[in-house]
């Protein structure tokens, strides 16, 4: 599990289940996408996103929505996938994108630097380009090494 803000981690499915990890980084909030995981007061959202394919818009939306409202209670959220590389950094991303109001990329160097093992899957990183408008190569994200672009 990675801190990438005060309230944000990213992190893997196996970590969603271990209950004395999320107690020390004062989880109150998951936001899944390999299984869903109940723990108590934790509030959960399960979304079955698979990886490697174009992400539904509807989807999208309601996983930024549970990481908005729950910033705005002052939780602390988990996003979780089955390894921590794609799909959770691609909500983390869009997240930041949100929230902070930056540009796309700059989500993604910053979740980089904080998550090294983030890697969007292509599908996922057009996805979130087409649904925000802004569209930066693929080739960038997979070149990336820690310096601007």
């Amino acid at each position: 599990m990675n801190q990438v803000r005060p309230w944000l981690y990213i992190g893997k499915y196996r970590e969603t289940t271990d209950v004395s990890l999320l107690t020390t980084h004062s989880i109150n909030a998951m936001l899944q996408f390999a299984e869903r995981v109940e723990q108590p007061n934790i509030t959960s959202l399960y979304l079955p996103i698979d990886d490697g394919v174009p992400l539904k818009t509807h989807y999208l939306r309601q996983g930024v929505d549970f990481i908005i409202e729950s910033h705005s209670k002052n939780a602390n959220i988990l996003v979780a996938c089955g390894a921590g590389i794609s799909r959770s950094s691609s909500f983390a991303i869009a997240a930041l994108k949100e929230i902070e109001d930056i540009p796309l990329f700059d989500a993604f160097t910053e979740v980089k630097r904080k998550h090294p093992q983030t890697m969007p899957h292509l599908y996922l990183w057009r996805s979130l380009c087409d649904y925000y408008g802004e569209q930066t190569r693929y080739h960038a994200v997979l070149s990336w090494k820690g310096r601007e672009q």
